[in-house]
């Protein structure tokens, strides 16, 4: 009987088996799912070109920097990676291949550098202040007129790695101009920082000249002689103020800018080539230019806000003139009615038919000759 049975039974349990086995992928296949572990988001890279030159000429070809620094060496050529706002683990890697200072890389990912020239070894670390000028139709007491930023540079026998913070001073057109200039490419990572600096004064006069033009407009209408009767609602104090921070913010930039510059036109750096030494000359008198601008600027809108907290003591002292004048006015017409008020029998032209418009013209007399008096004299 269990042989009758047998043949039975094995249909029934290929049935039941194959919903087992489907059971059982569709468990495994989600277990193989958890235990895959989720894919993480593509980083972004903060190198915005990197790029290889010999002779002054950019070889064609996209490389990785370590490749592309091998080559240079090899080539006896140069590596120019162009950074922005970069982060700590790719900043690491970078200063791993390029055997870049832990001092310096800490700096270049932290912003707000003071401009300085430091020697590490066989590299030069070079920062800067950028700044460019903010477009704005109308100064208020919040306009922004200046935004700063930073910007630094390894230089090394065949590379240069700059590094900027902010979008005060964008490098690639320094970089298109530089590669159609193929003399002055081709003597080194040193003339990518002469071109690098150059930008970065450059767009510092620009600015100081924007900032001249501000100035000038809240100057004159300080002094305008028209602009008095509407001088209380149209110039604030508080708008002088807030150009006067966005100056001293721009002078913070320029300024500490001298003590470097002069440290690589003077030749205390002896891997600056002598003729590159020439071109950050003219660097330097730009920076000069921007400086006697700044110092000029800062000088005037300090005359502009002294001038304008004068107008404010003299216009309040001409409120308090005006304010005194009414008062005298009507103190006689009130003193003359107390007196009357007092309700005397003996006063005189009390019992008079015309003594009630006798006072009231007494009092309008009074007041027009006190408010003739105080005209006269400016106080009204």
């Amino acid at each position: 009987m269990a042989d009758d049975q047998q043949p039975n039974a094995r249909p029934l349990q290929r049935a039941l088996s194959r919903p087992v086995r489907a059971w059982s992928r569709i468990l495994a296949s989600n277990s193989a799912h958890l235990a895959k572990p989720p894919a993480r988001p593509e980083q972004h890279s903060a190198i915005v070109d990197c790029a290889l030159y010999v002779d002054g000429v950019r070889q064609e070809g996209d490389r990785d920097y370590a490749e592309a620094l091998h080559a240079a060496r090899r080539y006896r050529g140069f590596v120019w990676i162009g950074l922005k706002e970069p982060q700590a683990a790719e900043m690491a890697a970078i200063a791993e291949t390029f055997q870049l200072h832990e001092l310096a890389v800490e700096d270049a990912v932290q912003s707000r550098q003071r401009p300085k020239v430091e020697r590490y070894g066989d590299m030069t670390f070079v920062t800067m202040r950028t700044a460019r000028y903010v477009e704005h139709d109308e100064l208020t007491d919040t306009s922004e007129v200046v935004e700063t930023g930073d910007l630094l540079m390894f230089i090394g026998e065949h590379f240069i790695i700059t590094v900027r913070h902010g979008d005060a001073s964008r490098l690639a057109p320094v970089r298109s101009d530089l590669e159609r200039r193929r003399e002055v490419l081709a003597r080194g990572p040193w003339a990518v920082a002469y071109a690098v600096a150059d930008r970065v004064v450059d767009t510092l006069v620009e600015v100081s000249t924007e900032i001249e033009e501000d100035v000038a407009a809240v100057e004159d209408q300080v002094f305008n002689p028209q602009w008095g009767a509407r001088r209380r609602s149209a110039d604030r104090i508080q708008r002088i103020y807030q150009l006067k921070r966005e100056l001293m913010e721009f002078k913070r930039v320029v300024l500490p800018l001298q003590r470097p510059m002069g440290g690589l036109i003077n030749g205390q750096l002896a891997e600056v080539p002598e003729e590159i030494r020439r071109y950050f000359r003219d660097v330097g008198d730009n920076l000069a230019r921007a400086v006697e601008q700044v110092l000029y600027l800062d000088d005037v809108i300090n005359s502009v806000l002294a001038a304008r907290l004068a107008q404010t003591s003299v216009d309040q002292n001409n409120d308090m003139r005006k304010i005194a004048a009414w008062a005298a006015i009507a103190a006689l017409v009130t003193s003359i009615a107390g007196i009357y008020g007092m309700n005397f029998d003996f006063m005189p032209e009390t019992h008079w038919v015309f003594g009630y418009p006798g006072v009231m013209a007494l009092m309008v007399a009074g007041s027009a000759t006190l408010f003739w008096a105080f005209r006269r004299s400016g106080w009204l």
